[in-house]
């Protein structure tokens, strides 16, 4: 016998070794079935140890039929598995409510069953009250009747304790906050107004020195170190504008540039009509890209601390 023989035998017997299996299966169903019996894992398990020889398609066919056959006795095990809590047993249940509604069995044994029991009257007399008391808890009850603004006769009303008020501040404390108030207010505006003096000191002497170079608007309050410093910069060139001091355009490039006024040519400027004063928005990464894109490395407006005036 070559080696071909001997496969062929081999396969043969595992072939039959599957449908003897199947068949065992399931002509012990029922057997399977019962939560006492765990034949159904040993056939599983005698399963696996022939899945070892599996190599063709006829003997994986006959595997999967075996385990169809199993996932479905398997499925049908577990419906029957129930908890003991989950079970309702009629019987029990009506031997429980006769004891708790005081039936008396040892009066009754003249009687053959229990309806003849029910019939001569071994319950108390009291029994349904009984149960219907207790079936009562489990019900919902319509809420008592009762007045939205109490009964009709009022009673006297509590007298509240009265509580002392805080006495009022005297007119020296009245008056002390709003003169701090004012004196900040006065401070903040007279540092607002030097820094404008001091940034138009530096428009004006840029402008002097090249009269022909325009000045970028973005270059001269740029501080390519500082973005609060730019920006502050910005709201004080503002009220250049608002003042009629400085005026901004556009040159050929669509960029805004910056050039001083003097007193008179602010006033004989057509455009002085339209001069609002406003606040040009931004952010920081704006700021990044005007200082990459103009090569800015100083800025124009020193700092308030070290310029000179």
């Amino acid at each position: 016998m070559d080696e071909a023989d001997g496969d062929e035998v081999s396969r043969r017997l595992l072939r039959q070794q599957y449908r003897n299996l199947i068949a065992d299966v399931q002509q012990n169903r029922e057997m399977m079935l019962s939560a006492r019996n765990d034949k159904l894992t040993g056939s599983l398990e005698e399963a696996n140890k022939l899945f070892v020889g599996v190599s063709r398609a006829r003997e994986a066919a006959l595997d999967s039929q075996f385990l169809v056959l199993a996932s479905t006795l398997g499925k049908e095990k577990a419906s029957q598995l129930q908890s003991d809590m989950t079970v309702f047993d009629p019987s029990a249940f009506a031997e429980d409510l006769l004891s708790f509604m005081g039936l008396n069995r040892l009066d009754g044994d003249e009687c053959d069953s229990d309806s003849e029991q029910l019939a001569s009257g071994f319950l108390p007399s009291n029994a349904w009250y009984t149960l219907g008391e207790e079936a009562k808890k489990y019900f919902r009850r319509a809420p008592t009747f009762h007045f939205m603004l109490g009964a009709f006769t009022a009673d006297p009303p509590v007298q509240r304790p009265r509580i002392e008020r805080q006495k009022k501040a005297g007119p020296d404390e009245r008056r002390a906050m709003p003169k701090q108030l004012k004196k900040m207010e006065e401070s903040a505006q007279e540092a607002t107004e030097k820094e404008v003096e001091r940034i138009l000191g530096y428009l004006q002497t840029f402008f002097k020195q090249e009269p022909d170079v325009p000045i970028s608007f973005l270059e001269f309050v740029t501080d390519p170190d500082s973005f609060a410093r730019t920006v502050e910069n910005m709201f004080h060139v503002s009220f250049l504008i608002r003042d009629g001091l400085a005026r901004i355009t556009l040159d050929h490039d669509k960029l805004p540039i910056i050039e001083p006024l003097y007193p008179g040519e602010g006033e004989n400027n057509p455009d002085n009509q339209a001069r609002k004063q406003a606040v040009i928005p931004m952010s920081y990464q704006e700021w990044q890209n005007i200082v990459k894109t103009f090569e800015i490395s100083q800025p124009m407006i020193p700092p308030a601390t070290l310029g000179t005036k």
